[in-house]
C-alpha cells in the first residue's frame, strides 16, 4: 500500500494533467450540440462541387426564416380587427331616456301628446345610434380606412361590418341635429337635445386581447413547408449554382438528415466521435508544451491556466450560438492569443488559438468562413499586439484586428453573392463590438496575475520601477550592488533585443537578481568603499558560503516581498551551478595536502532554463569581471568576454536554455560593444 502511495506521490504532476485533460475534454464535449453532421458543405452562390445529388428519402421543403417572417408580418398587417359591442350599455341608455322623459312635468308648452312625440323621436335616434354601435373615442383611430371591414362581437355572435357604419361622437351629434332640426330650437326640442346628450354613451370598444389571440392563432397555424421532394428525385447537378429553390431544398435535406442521424441509438457514437476529436486537439496542445515549452508543461498551474482559457472561450462562444447565432462574431476570440502571448510567447498563443478555433468549427454555422476569418485575425493579433503596457499599441492593434475581420468578411460575402448588395452590414457593427470587447484582455490579465500568480509585461513594467520598495532598499543598503544590477539590466536588455528574447522580462530579472546581497552587503566587493575586506578574517569555505548564500537569501527576500516566481527564477539561476573559483583555489593553497571538494564551493543552481535567464548569467558574469581589468582595452574586454562565456558553455550551464550558438555569438557581440562604450574604448586599428 505504501509503495502505491509513493508511486502516486512521485507521479502526482502527471496524474494531475491526466485529470485536467479528462475534465476539460468532458466539459467541451458536453457543450457541443449532439446532432449529426451533414456530409455536404455548401453555401449560397457557390458551385455544387460534389456528384449529382438525388433524394434518398421523402422530405418536405422547409421555408426559410425570412419567408416565415414575411408571412407573420402579412398576417399582422392583414389581420381583421375585433370590436366588442356592449348591449348592456344600450339597455341602460334606453331605460335612462324613458325615465327622464317621463319625469318631465307637463305644462302649456309640453302636453302629453308632445311628450309622447319627443319620446318617439328620441327612441328612433337611440335605435339608429346603436344599430351598429357608438364607438368610444379611444378606439376611433384603430382603423385608417373607413371602408375597412372589421368584426363586431355581439354576445356570442360575430358580424363583419364596415368600420364607417360605427358612429363616432361627431356623427352622433350630427344625427341628433338632423332628427331634431338644425333651425332655432323650440323649448321641447331643447329638452330632448339635453336628455339625449346626457344619456347616450359609447358602447363599442376595440378588443385588443381577442384580436391578438386571433393573430397569434393564425401565426401558430402557419405552414413551415412549401412542397415535397420524393425519394429518387434529382436535387442538384454537379457544377450547378447553389441558389434559390435548390438552396432551400438542400437546407431542408440537411435539416432532415441531421434529425434522422440524431436518434437515441446514435447518441453514444456521436459523443464518442466528439470525444476523440476534442481529445486529439487537447493532446496536441499538451504535446506541443512537452516538446517546445517544457518549463510550462512541468508547471501544472500554467497548464491549468492555458486549458481554462481554451475552455472559457469555447464556453462563451457556445452560449452565444445557443442564444442567437446572429451574434456569432461578437465574441472576441482574439483575447485568447493576446492573453497567452502576454504571459508566455507568441508561438504558444497562436497554437492555442488555432486549436480553439478548429474545435469551435464543429458548432458554428458556415464553419469554413468562421475558421478562416478567426485564424487570420489570430495571426494578425500575434503579429501586432506587443508591449501591452503601452496603451496606444493595444488601440492600434485592436483597430487592425477589427479591420481584418471586416475585410475578410467582405471578401467572403462578395464571393458568395457576386455583388455587395446582399452584404449583411450588421456584421460590421458586430466586428466593431468585437474589437471593443478585446480591451477586456487588460482586465483579464490583471485578474489572472492575481489568481494564477503569472506575470505580464504590465507587471514587469511596474516591477522595473527603481522606486519600488525592494529596489529602493537595495539602493540604500547596497548601492554598489544596485549600480551593478542597473548595468547588468542595460546589458541584458540590449542582448535580448538582439536575439528576439523578452527584453522587459530579462531587464526586470536583472534588477532583482542580486537582492540577496543587501543582507550582507560588505562581503561583496562592489559595496566595499572603505577598502576593508571582511573576507580576510574568514576561511575560504566560510567566505564561499556567504557568497553563494546570497542566491538563497535573495529568493527568500523576493518571496517575502511578493515578487512573482518568474522573476525569482532569475535570482535562482543567475549563477547556475558555477563555483566560487577564487575561494576554491585559496582553499587549495591553504590545504595543499588535502583534496578539496569543489562541490562545496558551488552554487546550488538550477542552471538557466530559458534564453532570458541564460542572457542574465552571461551579462552578470561579464559586467562583474570587467571591473577586474586594471587597464581596459578593446582587446582585453573582448578576450575576457570570450573566456567567461566559453567557460560557462563548457560547464554546460546553457544546455536547458533553448539557446543557439549563433544567439550566444550575438550576445557576446552586444556585451563587448556595450562594455567598450562604458569604458569609452575604441577598437585599436593596426598602423
Amino acid at each position: 500500500m505504501s509503495d502505491f502511495i509513493n508511486k502516486i506521490y512521485r507521479n502526482n504532476t502527471i496524474i494531475y494533467k491526466v485529470i485536467l485533460f479528462l475534465i476539460t475534454t468532458v466539459a467541451i464535449v458536453y457543450l457541443f450540440p449532439k446532432g449529426g453532421q451533414f456530409k455536404y458543405d455548401f453555401s449560397n452562390g457557390q458551385l455544387w462541387k460534389y456528384d449529382n445529388l438525388y433524394a434518398t428519402f421523402d422530405f418536405a421543403i422547409q421555408k426559410t426564416d425570412e419567408e416565415i417572417e414575411v408571412e407573420k408580418k402579412q398576417i399582422e398587417v392583414n389581420a381583421k380587427l375585433y370590436f366588442q359591442y356592449d348591449a348592456e350599455v344600450v339597455n341602460q341608455v334606453r331605460a335612462s331616456f324613458n325615465n327622464k322623459i317621463l319625469s318631465l312635468k307637463l305644462n302649456d308648452s309640453l302636453t302629453e301628446t308632445k311628450r309622447l312625440s319627443l319620446k318617439r323621436v328620441g327612441e328612433n335616434i337611440i335605435e339608429d345610434v346603436y344599430n351598429y354601435g357608438y364607438l368610444e373615442v379611444i378606439s376611433e383611430d384603430r382603423v385608417s380606412e373607413l371602408d375597412e371591414i372589421v368584426a363586431l362581437k355581439k354576445e356570442n355572435e360575430v358580424e363583419d361590418i364596415l368600420f364607417k357604419n360605427l358612429f363616432n361622437s361627431k356623427e352622433v351629434l350630427a344625427l341628433i341635429n338632423t332628427e331634431i332640426g338644425s333651425k332655432e330650437l323650440s323649448y321641447n326640442q331643447n329638452l330632448l337635445l339635453n336628455i339625449l346628450a346626457s344619456v347616450i354613451k359609447p358602447n363599442v370598444s376595440y378588443d385588443k386581447d381577442f384580436t391578438e389571440k386571433i393573430i397569434q392563432n393564425d401565426i401558430d397555424h402557419i405552414s413551415y413547408t412549401k412542397g415535397k421532394v420524393s425519394e429518387g428525385e434529382l436535387i442538384i447537378l454537379k457544377g450547378d449554382i447553389v441558389e434559390g429553390k435548390k438552396l432551400a431544398i438542400l437546407n431542408s435535406l440537411k435539416s432532415e438528415s441531421e434529425s434522422k442521424i440524431w436518434t437515441d441509438s446514435n447518441y453514444n457514437w456521436i459523443v464518442l466521435g466528439y470525444t476523440i476529436l476534442v481529445s486529439l486537439a487537447l493532446l496536441m496542445l499538451l504535446l506541443f508544451l512537452h516538446k517546445y515549452r517544457i518549463e510550462i508543461y512541468e508547471n501544472n498551474n500554467k497548464v491549468t491556466f492555458i486549458f481554462f482559457n481554451v475552455f472559457a472561450i469555447i464556453f462563451i462562444q457556445t452560449l452565444v450560438i445557443k442564444y442567437n447565432s446572429d451574434y456569432l462574431y461578437i465574441v472576441p476570440l482574439s483575447i485568447l492569443p493576446i492573453i497567452i502571448k502576454a504571459f508566455f510567447d507568441a508561438r504558444l498563443g497562436l497554437f492555442s488559438h488555432v486549436l480553439t478555433v478548429l474545435l469551435l468549427g464543429y458548432i458554428v454555422p458556415n464553419s469554413f468562413e468562421f475558421i478562416y476569418l478567426h485564424i487570420i485575425a489570430g495571426i494578425v493579433t500575434i503579429l501586432t499586439v506587443s508591449e501591452l503596457y503601452k496603451r496606444a499599441n493595444l488601440f492600434i492593434s485592436v483597430a487592425q484586428i477589427t479591420g481584418i475581420y471586416m475585410l475578410t468578411y467582405f471578401a467572403f460575402s462578395v464571393i458568395k453573392e457576386g455583388n455587395v448588395s446582399q452584404i449583411n452590414w450588421d456584421y460590421f457593427v458586430l466586428f466593431a463590438m468585437n474589437g471593443l470587447l478585446s480591451f477586456l484582455s487588460i482586465i483579464l490579465i490583471y485578474i489572472y496575475e492575481k489568481v494564477f500568480g503569472l506575470v505580464s509585461d504590465v507587471t514587469l513594467l511596474e516591477l522595473s520601477n527603481t522606486n519600488t520598495k525592494l529596489l529602493r532598499q537595495l539602493n540604500e543598503e547596497a548601492p554598489g550592488t544596485f549600480q551593478h544590477s542597473m548595468q547588468v539590466a542595460n546589458l541584458a536588455e540590449a542582448a535580448a533585443n538582439e536575439i528576439g528574447a523578452n527584453s522587459m522580462l530579462v531587464r526586470t530579472g536583472a534588477l532583482y537578481h542580486d537582492v540577496g546581497k543587501m543582507l550582507n552587503p560588505m562581503y561583496f566587493i562592489e559595496n566595499q568603499s572603505t577598502g576593508v575586506n571582511p573576507h580576510n578574517d574568514l576561511s575560504p569555505r566560510d567566505s564561499s558560503k556567504i557568497i553563494t548564500d546570497h542566491v538563497i537569501k535573495g529568493v527568500e527576500l523576493a518571496k517575502k516581498n511578493n515578487i512573482p516566481d518568474r522573476i525569482i527564477d532569475f535570482i535562482r539561476t543567475h549563477h547556475g551551478t558555477s563555483s566560487t573559483y577564487y575561494f576554491y583555489k585559496k582553499e587549495q593553497e591553504l590545504n595543499p595536502d588535502t583534496e578539496v571538494d569543489i562541490e562545496k564551493f558551488k552554487y546550488k543552481g538550477p542552471i538557466p532554463f530559458s534564453k532570458e535567464t541564460a542572457i542574465l548569467m552571461m551579462c552578470d558574469a561579464a559586467e562583474a569581471a570587467s571591473k577586474s581589468i586594471k587597464n581596459p582595452t578593446a582587446q582585453s574586454i573582448s578576450d575576457l568576454i570570450d573566456k567567461i562565456i566559453d567557460k560557462q558553455m563548457s560547464d554546460n550551464q546553457f544546455v536547458n536554455s533553448d539557446i543557439t550558438f549563433r544567439e550566444i555569438k550575438l550576445i557576446k557581440k552586444v556585451i563587448k560593444k556595450k562594455l567598450m562604450n562604458i569604458y569609452h574604448l575604441r577598437v585599436e586599428y593596426p598602423e
